[in-house]
């Protein structure tokens, strides 16, 4: 997943250029109507909580084709049917922008309008019924808001929105006669549209021009036995006897590309006035639990404080008491000569063989090399704490490309934070995360060529080439398979071949030069980090460690503290994610701040278990903080099984497929950033403490 810069900057700004027609802050870039103004309808898609294939609404074989009549106003002179620019982040999130046939003017109530008349085959009538089991609904959009299912709290104090509107409904049919459960499926085939505006804001507002601030979409199922007038429009809509059922004409035809049934469908448009909504706020009905929320995520920020105190704690014990205790025992052992006085024990007899050495206790002079070998803890691994590690050419690239993740991750937080990134920059949060990612490729390679230049690494270039490639190749390769299962089902999302050869040339052509500038800087011109001590040739050996220090072991078991600083934060991430997939994910400013808690928690955790393993003496840390700080993210994958079993109802191979796929491929990109954090600050740990001594 990638995205911008075809020259540094310039691809940036190519990228995301589709995508500033979308993007508004609140209070400007304001759309005002005139009274008979047309106003462009789009159709976009269908989705559904119980499965994670989306569909564009006219590939529906059930619904009105469009007719390629010319669209006035401001779908920019659309035909209908035709497809409205969208940026890439629209692309990657299943969305399919067309023009459609219902015709809305500003203040021009439609009592009722006949749309067209679908003739359906006995295979797509069975479709329609399978989607409405599935329970998909369908978005349409005016003037950049989705129409919404309008509800009301139990108490019918506050009203909000859910996105999308019900294609039709199931009724099961309990019969004595037949025992065996039988479904009743209708057919929304009438849509009633409310559009709810205000006086627009400044000089428009003077001239009587009007802002939209609520769509709202009521379906309906209207049967046959309804009376029509010469329109076919129902005559009376509040009275309807019965519904559209999904079933065959008993005069139908046997042939399976003969017509089965024909679905009327019609639609009614009226104005309302509402002054009690700011066009600057319009969206914040559809946000409906932000009240009742705001208090969990209180919670979550209360909970991830107390945790990362009592760490903190932990941390400044270590450092203010325990090592200093440490170095001050080394400092009183110092001599006035520089020379360091021990008493060095005698070994215990081992019979005949054992000869005296001049006195039970003799005094010696030690060097400080000599005597650190006299030192218990982690003072004695000054000469291996610094020494390559196994598998070093592989962990300064992983690094480096969780540096890329964290320069993202945090981009598009503050982004979000400050309101720039907002639903109304309809695919803006994914545009911005790809552009955020192939520019973050300088940070990458910089600190992929520090890592590996302190591991005294030969051969840059091709650390670089695996930093650009590994960890983004891996990601597009499990992409493009997964995609595949998609296409299959002929799904919105799945994505365009034409899109796959963009992100695969942005990767390529912009992103892996700029991993080799950073590279290159990191390499040449940046200061190395000096390690305070030296490595001897012969490693020290190391003793037998208990089962805790393994790394598995540790990840998991360290790893649930920063789990438990997010985990009520992730309850409202994956509902944003896999229920409601509209994505109006709008608490980032408390994201934001238990993001920052999580920082701090992974690094003093990290920092906790090396020193833990250093006093082991175990040189092996390297592996091991990085393991540490991605630790979480095994929890954080069990909590999307758990996510899966008990809160979601996904249906069907593919969807289940996708479902973990995804999981799993997230959590992955959460472990690389965690896990760099983790080993960025064990790294800094450890260079601290030994300089201290080296200090002394």
């Amino acid at each position: 997943m990638a995205a911008t810069l075809l020259q540094s900057a310039l691809g940036i700004l190519l990228l995301l250029a589709p995508a500033a027609s979308a993007f508004y802050i609140p209070g400007y870039s304001v759309t005002s109507y005139q009274r008979d103004e047309p106003m462009p309808l789009m159709v976009n898609k269908v989705y559904s909580d119980n499965t994670q294939l989306q569909y564009a609404y006219f590939d529906l074989p059930f619904v009105c084709p469009p007719t390629g009549a010319h669209r006035a106003g401001g779908a920019g002179g659309l035909l209908s049917g035709e497809s409205v620019p969208l940026n890439l982040g629209e692309v990657l999130r299943g969305d399919r922008i067309m023009a459609s046939d219902l015709q809305l003017a500003m203040l021009h109530d439609t009592p009722c309008a006949t749309l067209c008349t679908r003739d359906i085959t006995l295979e797509e009538l069975i479709r329609a019924q399978e989607m409405i089991e599935e329970g998909y609904v369908a978005e349409w959009i005016v003037d950049n808001l989705p129409g919404a299912t309008s509800f009301v709290t139990v108490d019918k104090t506050k009203k909000y929105y859910a996105a999308g509107f019900k294609l039709g409904y199931d009724v099961e049919v309990n019969s004595a006669a037949t025992p065996a459960r039988r479904v009743q499926y209708f057919l929304n085939n009438h849509h009633t549209i409310v559009i709810r505006y205000r006086r627009a804001p400044g000089r428009a507002g003077d001239r009587g021009e009007k802002v939209v601030v609520g769509f709202e979409v009521y379906p309906k199922s209207v049967g046959y036995d309804a009376s029509r007038n010469e329109h076919g429009c129902p005559a009376d809509l509040k009275n309807v006897k019965s519904g559209l059922e999904l079933t065959p004409n008993k005069t139908a035809s046997a042939h399976d590309d003969d017509p089965v049934m024909s679905i009327p469908y019609t639609y009614s448009v009226y104005f309302r006035e509402d002054e009690t909504i700011e066009w600057a706020h319009r969206w914040d009905l559809y946000f409906v639990n932000q009240d009742e929320g705001s208090h969990i995520h209180w919670l979550a920020i209360v909970n991830s404080l107390i945790i990362c105190a009592l760490l903190t704690g932990v941390v400044m014990i270590i450092l203010a008491k325990t090592i200093r205790s440490d170095i001050k025992t080394y400092k009183d052992a110092v001599a006035e000569d520089g020379k360091i006085r021990l008493k060095k024990t005698r070994p215990a007899s081992t019979g005949l063989l054992d000869q005296p050495h001049g006195g039970d206790d003799d005094d010696m002079d030690l060097s400080d090399e000599e005597a650190l070998e006299d030192i218990t803890g982690w003072k004695l691994l000054h000469a291996d704490v610094f020494r390559t590690p196994a598998w070093g050419g592989l962990l300064a690239p992983l690094v480096g490309s969780g540096v890329q993740l964290f320069v993202m991750a945090m981009g598009l937080i503050t982004l979000s934070t400050f309101g720039v990134l907002n639903p109304s920059f309809r695919g803006g949060f994914i545009s911005v995360g790809v552009g955020l990612f192939i520019f973050a490729g300088l940070f990458s390679g910089y600190f992929s060529a520090r890592v590996f230049k302190s591991f005294e690494g030969r051969g840059h270039r091709r650390n670089a080439l695996v930093t650009a490639l590994l960890v983004p190749g891996i990601a597009f390769c499990a992409v493009f398979v997964l995609n595949l299962f998609v296409w299959a089902q002929a799904s919105s999302t799945a994505m365009p071949f034409s899109t796959l050869l963009a992100i695969m040339a942005l990767w390529l052509c912009v992103q892996v030069p700029l991993v080799y500038a950073g590279s290159h800087h990191g390499y040449h011109k940046a200061p190395t980090w000096e390690h305070p001590t030296k490595t001897t040739g012969v490693p020290r050996p190391i003793p037998r460690q208990s089962w805790l220090m393994h790394p598995v072991v540790s990840g998991l078991l360290y790893g649930l503290i920063p789990f438990a600083v997010i985990f009520i934060e992730l309850l409202y991430v994956f509902q944003s994610l896999w229920q409601d997939k509209s994505g109006y994910y709008y608490v980032f400013g408390f994201l934001a701040v238990v993001c920052v808690l999580l920082t701090v928690t992974i690094a003093e955790v990290t920092v906790v278990s090396v020193y833990a393993r250093l006093c082991a003496e175990d040189h092996r840390w390297w592996w091991h903080s990085f393991v540490v700080g991605g630790g979480s993210s095994i929890w954080v994958f069990a909590y999307c099984v758990w996510y899966y079993l008990f809160k979601l109802h996904i249906t069907g191979f593919v969807s289940g497929m996708l479902f973990f796929a995804y999981s799993g491929l997230a959590c992955c990109v959460y472990g690389l950033l965690t896990g760099t954090v983790g080993f960025l600050s064990a790294y800094a740990f450890v260079r601290r403490i030994y300089g201290a001594i080296k200090a002394d």
